[in-house]
């Protein structure tokens, strides 16, 4: 299972940080000083997500590295398990914020709230509802 989910953790780590690292360079950007009030809070909270969701996925790394040998394989497991899923959530919540701060500066228009709330229940239901339907529906006892 440890094998598995390092893999699964690399998958989402090189996304965020790329993300990430990218939110980091907007702000040195000429653009950047002419946003809204609210466009700047928003691109603040981005940030932040994008640093905890980072935080969380990196996060197994270490702990692995910090107990390795410990003899406590499935402890670690469990807890990488779920800082990943803290991370992945972080990561919507990173990606939602995103979004909706692009589309506001690109567009202004009133339909974009309506397109974010889209694109989130598209992750919501590739991310957690038809992976959590698949273990329901085809896990035996």
């Amino acid at each position: 299972m440890w094998v598995e989910l390092l893999q699964e953790i690399r998958v989402a780590q090189t996304g965020v940080q790329i993300l990430f690292g990218f939110l980091l360079t907007v702000v040195f950007t000429p653009r950047y000083a002419g946003l809204q009030d609210a466009d700047k809070v928003i691109y603040i909270v981005t940030v932040v997500l994008g640093a905890c969701a980072t935080g969380a996925l990196i996060g197994p790394v270490s702990l692995h590295r910090l107990v390795s040998g410990r003899r406590v394989k499935p402890q670690t497991v469990q807890v990488a398990s779920r800082l990943t899923l803290v991370g992945l959530i972080l990561l919507l919540a990173t990606m939602t914020s995103s979004l909706l701060l692009i589309l506001r500066v690109a567009t202004h228009d009133a339909f974009v709230p309506w397109l974010v709330a889209g694109v989130v229940s598209w992750y919501g239901l590739c991310w957690f509802v038809l992976p959590l339907w698949t273990r329901r529906r085809y896990t035996t006892d």
